[in-house]
């Protein structure tokens, strides 16, 4: 019998973070010890779960009905602590919120029902691999504008207002971004507030780092800057809360309530069919928005002491070059080398297990070669991994084949 063929839908489908595990595997076979600079999970390296956290998770599983299904779009006291959280960051004309497993859920659910085959959404490269995976698998065209590595991975307004046409749909923004760690400036968001408001074009404001941020800055939530901009901004409990396995994340609908009503109810038909996100870790929300945060200024301070080591000692390599991030916990090193990006990376894994990850997984500008990293790790294991990652890059440099 003939092999069962999968949908032509999946020949599109790469998430190269994960995708560097198999090589990752491979020498760890061999008894390859491995340095672990790949996933943006801090509870995978010493930083935890706020234990407030777990306590309201805790109580609310001890109650028998928080562990049923909830209301479809969360439960009313998370969607409450969500809109006082909106209303702190500036967005006050908030029309709708839903509570989602992930931020991830919130961004797929959101753009299945805006997009139809054929649209196109514009999204920055290098970007997130998550919306090249939903769009492909809608049928909607990915189309990339690239964040400028020489101003500090910016995105370029001008580049964005060329690619919009009568079937642009959405402007994505990763701000923060994952995974250069770039923060943008006030003036370029508005600028991307006018295209959007001249084009009728929805923003989605993928926000999920918005709380990890360094030397001292702040920032601006794009939905603050216009009642009238369509727009759904996104967040959750995985990166700032440091609790990435529960999957909790949310989108906050906001702007003008007569052009957005459809669209939300749309929104909402598809998160009635899916049931509703995890009962029992919604009880997190609130206490994580409304309450102490003194662990995230103390995990902050240690990714900045990371993030600085990270820096000077790639400075040091020859062939490697690096902007500062500013906000996460990633870097976006260019490689000034002969060949192929993901055949350095999986050269360096196979022969130091330093794993990192390929920039093309990511998308970039093309003619140009990067890799990403996490500055996770304590300082020990960054230093092992810098040093390790100095050889092999002579050793790539020199001419040797791996």
């Amino acid at each position: 019998m003939e092999p069962i063929q999968p949908a032509t839908r999946s020949h599109e489908i790469f998430y190269a973070v994960r995708d560097v595990l198999l090589v990752a595997n491979e020498a760890k076979s061999r008894g390859m010890k491995l340095y672990y600079l790949n996933i943006g999970d801090p509870n995978q390296y010493d930083f935890d779960t706020p234990q407030h956290l777990k306590d309201a998770v805790s109580k609310g599983m001890e109650t028998w009905a928080h562990n049923g299904y909830s209301p479809s779009s969360g439960i009313e006291t998370a969607r409450d602590a969500i809109r006082r959280e909106a209303h702190r960051k500036g967005i006050d004309n908030v029309l709708d919120i839903f509570v989602t497993s992930g931020a991830s859920e919130a961004i797929d659910i959101s753009l299945t029902a805006l997009c139809n085959p054929g649209d196109n959404v514009l999204c920055p490269t290098p970007g997130y691999p998550l919306y090249s995976a939903i769009l492909a698998k809608l049928n909607v065209e990915y189309r990339p504008y690239y964040l400028v590595e020489e101003n500090n991975w910016a995105p370029d307004a001008n580049e964005i207002a060329k690619l919009i046409d009568d079937r642009t749909r959405a402007i994505v923004l990763i701000n923060p971004n994952n995974p250069t760690g770039s923060l943008y400036s006030r003036q370029t968001l508005e600028r991307i507030v006018e295209m959007a408001l001249d084009h009728n074009i929805v923003v989605f404001a993928d926000e999920i780092y918005d709380k990890l941020l360094m030397d001292g800055l702040q920032h601006t939530s794009i939905a603050s800057l216009s009642q009238n901009l369509p727009c759904i901004t996104f967040n959750g409990l995985s990166k700032g809360y440091i609790a990435p396995g529960w999957r909790i994340g949310w989108g906050i609908v906001s702007g003008p309530e007569a052009r957005m009503k459809d669209y939300v109810d749309a929104i909402n038909k598809f998160l009635r069919a899916r049931l509703c996100a995890s009962h029992p870790m919604q009880f997190a929300i609130a206490p994580a928005l409304d309450g102490q945060h003194d662990f995230l200024e103390a995990a902050k301070a240690k990714l900045q002491r990371r993030r600085d080591l990270s820096v000077k000692k790639l400075s040091e390599i020859p062939g490697i070059t690096v902007v500062k991030p500013t906000g996460a916990f990633y870097s976006f090193p260019q490689l000034h080398i002969e060949g192929e990006d993901e055949d350095w990376v999986k050269g360096l894994i196979r022969t130091t297990g330093v794993v990192v990850v390929h920039g093309s997984g990511f998308g970039q500008k093309p003619g140009t070669k990067h890799f990403r990293f996490v500055f996770l790790p304590d300082e020990e294991t960054l230093n092992t991994a810098f040093t390790l990652i100095d050889q092999f890059q002579r050793q790539w440099l020199a001419g040797k084949k791996f």
